[in-house]
Order: structure tokens, then sequence, then C-alpha cells
């Protein structure tokens, strides 16, 4: 069996052409021509901040209610400013992102959520996003090809296999991982743990979703059966990167087969349903 792969970068080639890597932007200023060739080139662009570096800007924009639109109120209503400053700059990040990619305004994107929490942008459900943060990181992934998910964690979270694998890992897994060294295994866990909870992000199952239902290989075989048989054909595209220094962020990505050149002007974009409704009206 092969060896797994080292943590960073842990996408392979196959997987590295179909996810964008993770761009670092520092504030509202970008870089989002990155960001934008991202989406350009694969369809779907991944982006990363501390709160730290988003958070003068966030608490002294004079546009700062505008910016949050229905986010206002919660964000007026949060009491502990720890929390209150995350939620402020993620939410930031997530519409400065989508607002890059969409080549329009950030007040001009309505963010809204679905049950669970999970973000999207009401009227443009072409787009997909994904948001995570832990500790002082925040990542956002955005695609037009299918549904995205993105976990982080910090790159020494500690992962204690003997506590965890019956919970997190298929009988593939643990073969493979038993006989790892006791820091590599624990490393390789941790790999293996936000990659999963990108997957169940992006499907939208979260933890209500097994981790032992599903697995991944260690030579980049992509998402496979607990017995490690393969279970997709290329519609699934998985990556790991440590950004940072001390992060990891994984990212699921899945292709619908959409056209990744097509244009993705807001006013080009508008939900089919809203569209087929508005034609009704006007029609004699």
């Amino acid at each position: 069996m092969n060896p797994l792969p080292r943590i960073a970068p842990a996408c392979v080639p196959d997987d590295a052409e179909h996810i964008s890597e993770p761009v670092h932007v520092g504030g509202p200023e970008g870089p989002w021509e990155r960001v934008r060739d991202s989406m350009r080139l694969r369809g779907n662009a991944v982006v990363f901040a501390t709160w730290g570096e988003w958070l003068g800007p966030a608490v002294t924009d004079p546009g700062l209610r505008p910016l949050l639109g229905r986010d206002w109120q919660r964000y007026r209503r949060t009491t502990d400013p720890l929390v209150r400053f995350r939620f402020v700059t993620s939410r930031l990040v997530t519409k400065y992102t989508a607002a890059a990619v969409l080549g329009t305004e950030a007040t001009d994107l309505d963010l809204a959520y679905k049950i669970g929490g999970r973000p999207y942008l009401r009227g443009l459900d072409q787009i997909d996003i994904s948001l995570t943060h832990t500790d002082d990181l925040i990542a956002v992934g955005v695609s037009r090809n299918g549904r995205i998910g993105v976990d982080a964690e910090p790159a020494d979270r500690s992962m204690s296999f003997d506590l965890l694998h019956r919970h997190v890992c298929t009988p593939a897994e643990r073969a493979e991982l038993e006989p790892l060294h006791e820091e590599r295994r624990a490393a390789e866990l941790l790999r293996l743990w936000t990659l999963k909870e990108a997957y169940t992000k992006a499907i939208g199952q979260g933890l209500r979703f097994g981790f032992t239902e599903f697995g991944f290989g260690g030579g980049g075989a992509g998402l496979l059966a607990p017995d490690g048989r393969p279970v997709s054909h290329g519609e699934w595209a998985f990556a790991t990167h440590r950004v940072l220094g001390h992060y990891l962020i994984s990212v699921a990505c899945h292709d619908a087969g959409l056209d990744t050149a097509r244009d993705t002007a807001p006013h080009t974009m508008l939900d089919e349903g809203f569209m087929d409704a508005v034609t009704d009206l006007l029609t004699p």
C-alpha cells in the first residue's frame, strides 16, 4: 500500500487541477485579482484571513451597517466582544470574497443562512459558499461548479488515535494508520478529520453523517467506501493545505458538470425560479 502523503501540500496532481490554492487576503483591499483568477481558471476560490487583520477596517468602516445587511441586528445584539468581532469579520470576509468573484459590490449581496447555519447568497443559487473558522483563522470557499466545503484546524491540534479512531476512521483507514509512528499517525488523523469535515459540510450534513461511513486514501484515491473501494468517479476533488505555518485548510469540491467559463455577473445569474416568475408576469 502506498505511504500516506505529507500534510503540506496534501493535494495530489489530479485534484490540484480542480481546486484553487487558498489565497491570503489581509483586508478589504485584497488581493482580489488572485481570487478572481482562481474562479476563472477552476470555477472555485478559497480565501483565508485572520480576524485581527480585518478587525480595524471592520469596526471603523462607516458603511458597516449596509455591509452587514441582515446580520446588523445580530451583530448589535452580541454582547461578548470576542464573539462579536469574530462574527463581523467572518461575514465581511465572506461578502467581500463573493463580491470579488461576482464582480460586484459587497453591499449589493444579501447573505442568508440555511437550516444549520450554512451561508448562501439570496437570489444567486448558482454560487455555493462555505465558511469555517478556528482560533483566529477564517476561511471561505466559493464555487460555481457545484458544492464546496472548507474546514480548518490548528496543525498542532492533539488527535489521539486510540481515543478517536473508532469514531473517525473506516477499517481501511485504520489499517493504513496503525503502522505509522505516533506523531505521523496523529498528523494524518487530523488531515482525515478536516477532509471529512469539509466533505460533510459540502453535502450539507455536517456531523450528522458518520465519519466511519466514508474514507479517503493516502495516495490520493479520493472518496472511498469503508472497505477502501473507490465510490466516486472524478466528480469530487479534495485538497489539504498548510497556511500561515500552523493551520490546515481542507477543501472538498463537487463538479456538477457546469460550464466553468460562463459569466458570473449577478445580473446574469439571477435565480431561475425568480426569472420564471418574472417571465410569467410579463407574458400576456
